[in-house]
């Protein structure tokens, strides 16, 4: 089989804006920088963190650092001395572990949160898991609730939109009590449009998997350009890599390059990685020549290729729609249904495969319907479970056999119009 190096330019320039990021959270951890808030990333509003020179902290990517470097099993052990479920979300328990020792990673100082602004969007164990971090750590806590939606078209309601502006009002109060100023209306627009420009850009690097070959894997290589967009939208750094990062790659597209040597399968992928095995989940699929050309898990910050900007113009609504529609945490299943459908229609998938993630119901709840769903209607399926924190739920032989026995059926019958679900 052919050795694939995944690594190149943009994950290099990745690591150094990474780098960069948490080397201004050890600052802050050691008292000669900015003040830090702990947020979610499920939709969130960095953009006001950005105008107050708030530095946002996100539990989830320190945890995901942890595991994608193998070094998030002490933590979460050391959660579950503490009394913390086996079968809680091990992000939770990784983050909590990490906090009580120290705070101190492979990668950096965490800092102490000046505020905890829990973005609810979707996963209930994000408001325990907050309400525990303040209580350890005695700093205040912001409570932004986002309500589902519940209209037939599957809009925000006015009321909806007008309730999470009002509390984002609250929360510039908050902010403006912490850093002892008012908030700036120019810098407020600036991140916003900054965050517009990105979120343009991330939009048309989604679209360029519509290409045969795909030049990018929108699934593992998508992970890479997530970082940025999340960590550091709203600044011009995040812009910068963003220019770049489509530059690249379109032209790849335009050079008929794919990111693997050959193409045979093109599908789409539901649910988290599991961060500890990457790698080697990864290899399964591109032995296959299978390659990824939409995932929903790249949307769980943000759906800008469907159409949504953010409107410097009108910087507080825009961030409440974003809360409240056009991510993918706070989508309704029929709502993940169509975004799936869509991708399989409109980026020709072949197949659809669902990770389901043994610690998060988010994404995990209602998976086994996804899968039926799907078959009934003819496109082949496999669905898989690990975990995307704890490593020991993940069994390479029994994943590797599953996968290999998709794939095997799909190019045995995908000539003959027969579904495959496994």
């Amino acid at each position: 089989m052919e050795k694939l190096q995944y690594q190149g330019h943009l994950h290099t320039l990745q690591k150094e804006l990474m780098g960069d990021y948490y080397a201004e959270l050890t600052a802050s951890a050691n008292g000669s920088g900015l003040p830090a808030a702990y947020l979610l990333i499920g939709g969130n509003p960095v953009e006001i963190l950005r105008a107050f020179d708030i530095l946002p902290v996100f539990p989830e990517v320190n945890a995901l650092q942890l595991a994608v470097r193998k070094q998030s099993l002490p933590f979460i052990q050391a959660a579950e001395f503490m009394g913390y479920s086996s079968d809680n979300c091990a992000y939770v328990k990784a983050d909590i572990g990490m906090y009580f020792g120290g705070r101190t990673t492979p990668f950096a100082t965490i800092p102490e949160p000046s505020l905890l602004l829990c973005n609810y969007v979707g996963c209930n164990v994000y408001l325990d898991w907050f309400e525990h971090l303040a209580d350890y750590s005695r700093r205040p806590i912001f409570q932004l609730d986002i309500p589902f939606i519940r209209t037939a078209s599957g809009k925000p309601s006015k009321d909806d939109i007008a309730y999470v502006t009002t509390q984002l009002h609250r929360l510039i109060e908050q902010c403006e009590e912490i850093t002892g100023r008012k908030l700036d209306q120019d810098r407020l627009r600036e991140a916003v449009r900054l965050s517009s420009e990105t979120g343009a850009l991330w939009s048309k690097i989604k679209h360029l998997t519509k290409a045969h070959p795909a030049p990018y894997d929108a699934y593992f290589d998508s992970v890479t350009m997530m970082a940025p967009l999340y960590c550091l939208r709203g600044t011009q750094a995040g812009l910068d890599f963003f220019e770049t990062a489509y530059a690249e790659l379109q032209e790849k597209a335009n050079a008929g390059i794919g990111a693997l040597s050959e193409e045979r399968f093109r599908y789409v992928i539901e649910g988290p990685p599991p961060w500890p095995h990457l790698r080697t989940f990864r290899d399964m699929f591109s032995r296959w020549s299978a390659i990824a050309v939409a995932s929903t898990y790249s949307t769980v910050g943000g759906l800008w290729e469907f159409g949504f900007t953010h409107d410097p113009d009108s910087p507080i609504e825009s961030i409440a729609r974003h809360l409240l529609e056009w991510n993918l945490t706070n989508r309704n299943f029929l709502q993940r249904y169509d975004q799936i459908g869509r991708y399989i229609e409109e980026w020709d998938a072949h197949a659809l495969v669902i990770h389901s993630v043994k610690s998060c119901r988010l994404f995990s709840a209602g998976q086994g319907d996804m899968r039926e769903y799907f078959t009934k209607r003819g496109i082949p399926t496999l669905l898989v479970e690990s975990d995307l924190e704890d490593p020991r739920y993940f069994s390479e032989a029994q994943m590797r056999n599953r996968i290999d026995a998709f794939f095997e059926s799909l190019e045995h019958r995908s000539t003959q119009g027969q579904s495959v679900t496994v």
